[in-house]
This record gives C-alpha cells, sequence and structure tokens, in this order.
C-alpha cells in the first residue's frame, strides 16, 4: 500500500503590488506517495518554485491546503512547520549554499549541529564517500570544483535521513558532463535512502528520470505523465 506523504488540494497563491493582484498558482492539486521520484517542469515564470516552496511548507499559499506528512501546513505555526522540515525535509539547492568556512566534512556534519545533535562524522564520512569525495574532506568550498560543491551539498541533505528530498534546479549551475554525474548520484541516494524526491528542473533529461513529471504553465498544472519505468513497475 503506497502512503501519500505530500498532497495539495485546489492550492493557489495570489501576491498583491501596488498595481493590481498576480495569481501565481490557480487551483493546484496533486498527490505524492512514499518513495516515489517527481519533477515539476515548466517555462520560467510558470509557478514551478513557487509551489515547491509552498509544498515544503516554506510559504503559505492563499488558498488551498498542503498535507505534508499528514500535517495540513494552514494549521501549523510558522514553528512548528520549521521544526517539521528541520526533522523530515532535505533541500538541494541550484546554488549549493555551502558554508565557505567549514570544511567538506563539516558542511555535512552541520545540520546535526543546527538540531542539536552530536555531529555524526562516521555517517558524514560515509556519505562523502558514496558521492566520491573521500579525498576532499577537509577541503573548504573554495578549493572544490562546482560539481564537488553540489556533491557536498548533496551529502549534507541526506545526512539527518529525510523522508523527502526537494531539489530546486539541482545541476542548473553545473556543465553537462558534471550534472550528469550529479544525476545519477542524486537517484542512488534516493534509491538507497527510499527518500521522496520531489525537484523542479529546466532538463528534460533529468526530468525523464523521474516516475513522474508535471508540467506548469501560467500557475497551473496542465499535464501529468508518468515514465516508461514507472509504467512497467
Amino acid at each position: 500500500m503506497t502512503t501519500s506523504v505530500i498532497r495539495a488540494e485546489s492550492l493557489t497563491k495570489v501576491v498583491s503590488t501596488k498595481q493590481e493582484q498576480l495569481t501565481i498558482l490557480q487551483d493546484v492539486n496533486l498527490d505524492i506517495v512514499s518513495g516515489e521520484s517527481v519533477a515539476i517542469v515548466g517555462a520560467s515564470g510558470a509557478g514551478k518554485s513557487t509551489l515547491m516552496t509552498l509544498l515544503a511548507g516554506l510559504d503559505t499559499g492563499s488558498s488551498g491546503e498542503v498535507e505534508l506528512l499528514g500535517n495540513p501546513l494552514s494549521h501549523l505555526s510558522d514553528e512548528a512547520r520549521a521544526e517539521l522540515r528541520s526533522e523530515y525535509i532535505g533541500f538541494v539547492f541550484q546554488s549549493f549554499l555551502l558554508i565557505p568556512s567549514l570544511s567538506a566534512l563539516e558542511n555535512v556534519t552541520l545540520p546535526c549541529l543546527l538540531r542539536g545533535e552530536p555531529e555524526d562524522k562516521d555517517r558524514a564520512i560515509e556519505l562523502l564517500n558514496s558521492v566520491g569525495l573521500e579525498k576532499r574532506l577537509d577541503h573548504v568550498p573554495s578549493q572544490l570544483s562546482g560539481g564537488e560543491q553540489q556533491r557536498v551539498a548533496l551529502a549534507r541533505a541526506f545526512m539527518l535521513r529525510p523522508k523527502i528530498l526537494f531539489a530546486d534546479e539541482p545541476t542548473g549551475n553545473l556543465d553537462q558532463h558534471t550534472a550528469q554525474n550529479i544525476i545519477e548520484q542524486l537517484f542512488a541516494l534516493n534509491k538507497q535512502h527510499g527518500t521522496t524526491l520531489v525537484m523542479v528542473t529546466h532538463d528534460n533529461a533529468l526530468a525523464a528520470r523521474c516516475d513522474r513529471v508535471f508540467t506548469m504553465q501560467a500557475g497551473e498544472i496542465t499535464s501529468e505523465t508518468r515514465s516508461k519505468s514507472a509504467q512497467e513497475a
């Protein structure tokens, strides 16, 4: 039996400007189950990143509801949403967001400290080894290539064994060869840990690797396709 981990019902986001009200998302409905990999694609300005931000509880919608791991987010305070993210959610961003003064190993163990837990260096080393950085443990970000920095960010995202990983254009700043390596590692970690993967991407090859692809246009989901591998399963 599959378990729903993210559900959006009639989700709408309206932003007010001095001149007008802009509808960024309009009546979005989706359901994502545990262990699934999902891509959100569409042209720039279609609402992809806004949708991911709402699904992750980083912002709230104007109307409708998001349920994250069974929790209706509109019923939670900012603090409760932050606690839910800290406990169960991992993030990988296009810009890496590593701490410049910390080594690769220290960047990966940082989530432990932020949660008030002891640093699990053994797990951090294991994760860095799994993304091919066993010889870069003590290097700071400025000593690493863009691809290596993104691999550190991937390892960090899996440090606390998240139930859901949100990735926003995870290969956007990388050359094609490096991006392909990151894709392979992302799905390998996803499969190894059974983590639900939700990503925003303009990379069609990356989207095609996912179980399902949601296409957005002008703030609405206009189509949903299931990959051949998912259909066969």
